[in-house]
């Protein structure tokens, strides 16, 4: 494979101490086999400059205010030809040969639209990391959860998913390896989202139209985590729950979303009602203001519903993960029955 076709575009805001960390490793395992381009959304922390002075071979697009993850990836994607888009934070440590084993994954089935390799935390190594651990699925309500992750209960790796079915239904946004007509083909990251769940929108899609989603257990990187917005940020909460409901939106058929709606409405109460007792006020206010903001752009992300068909897409979970989890106490990806992922 030639260097060109593969085009390693890593979005950077404000993120100097990071670039700083973890830039020159990954030039050094991945610069035989890609391009690398960071593209910078408006940071003002001296991100490109810094690139200009200490890495002036680096390819950079600069942007001059933030344009979010998924305008920010719409817009420097535009402007870079390839093959394989790899869409990696610039939180991430990539081991010693963690390029080539997804990429002669992804070349030796076409039918892959997008990959993710395994993700491990960067502070506790042998851990999952939140963001994508080995491959995200999500239950019949929309809830996602990983393989080696579900809601805040992290599993250490010991392999157990090595030698697993690699196929998963959506591939972790902290470091995505696309197929760049798929990409293109699919519209893209919908920038209404602006942060957070536009991955597992853009994954759905792909598997829409026939696309399978998989991790390559072959390929390890280590992820920071919270690099931008820490766990506990309302900000983050109000992304999470509007854009998930978003999510369903999008891509449910009329047959099922309403009656799923209207479960998935009562469960987010529910969660905000928590949030407010435990004394989170900020996430409990955040948890309604997505809901505000949500019906507000129901019509628009219902339109979106009808443009790629009414197909049955495989690896969803048909339990729900919420009752499994917190009343089941099925708290690894191997506690859940697996005859209920389709």
């Amino acid at each position: 494979m030639e260097k060109k076709d593969t085009a390693i575009v890593i979005l950077n805001w404000n993120g100097r101490q990071y670039l700083e960390k973890f830039l020159q490793p990954a030039i050094t395992r991945s610069r035989e086999h890609a391009r690398i381009i960071v593209a910078d959304n408006g940071s003002t922390d001296g991100s490109a400059e810094y690139l200009e002075r200490f890495l002036p071979d680096i390819e950079i697009i600069r942007f001059e205010t933030n344009l979010g993850f998924t305008g920010g990836y719409n817009s420097a994607l535009k402007m870079i030809e390839a093959k394989y888009y790899v869409l990696m934070n610039t939180d991430i440590e990539v081991s010693d040969n963690w390029l080539l084993p997804v990429l002669k994954l992804m070349e030796s089935d076409k039918e892959i639209g997008a990959c993710q390799p395994k993700i491990l935390q960067y502070h506790y190594r042998e851990m999952f990391e939140y963001a994508g651990a080995a491959g995200g699925f999500i239950d019949f309500l929309g809830y996602p959860f990983c393989r080696g992750r579900i809601f805040n209960t992290l599993e250490k790796d010991n392999g157990q998913y090595d030698k697993h079915d690699n196929e998963v239904f959506w591939a972790s946004g902290a470091c995505m390896f696309i197929r760049a007509d798929c990409f293109h083909d699919t519209g893209g990251f919908d920038e209404h989202f602006f942060a957070h769940m536009e991955e597992i929108d853009l994954c759905w899609r792909l598997k829409r139209i026939g696309k399978k989603i998989v991790c390559c257990t072959d390929s390890l990187v280590y992820h920071v985590g919270g690099g931008t917005l820490p766990k506990t940020n309302p900000r983050k909460t109000y992304f999470n729950f509007r854009n998930s409901l978003w999510v369903i939106a999008k891509n449910l058929p009329s047959g099922k979303f309403y009656w799923v709606l209207l479960l998935r409405i009562a469960l987010d109460n529910i969660a905000a009602l928590k949030f407010f007792l435990d004394g989170y006020l900020r996430d409990s206010f955040a948890v309604l203001r997505a809901h505000v903001d949500f019906w507000r752009k129901l019509y628009t992300m219902r339109k979106f519903s009808r443009k790629y068909g009414n197909k049955e897409v495989s690896k969803k979970y048909l339990n729900s993960i919420v009752w499994d989890y917190f009343v089941g106490k099925k708290q690894r990806y191997h506690d859940l029955p697996q005859n209920r992922f389709s």
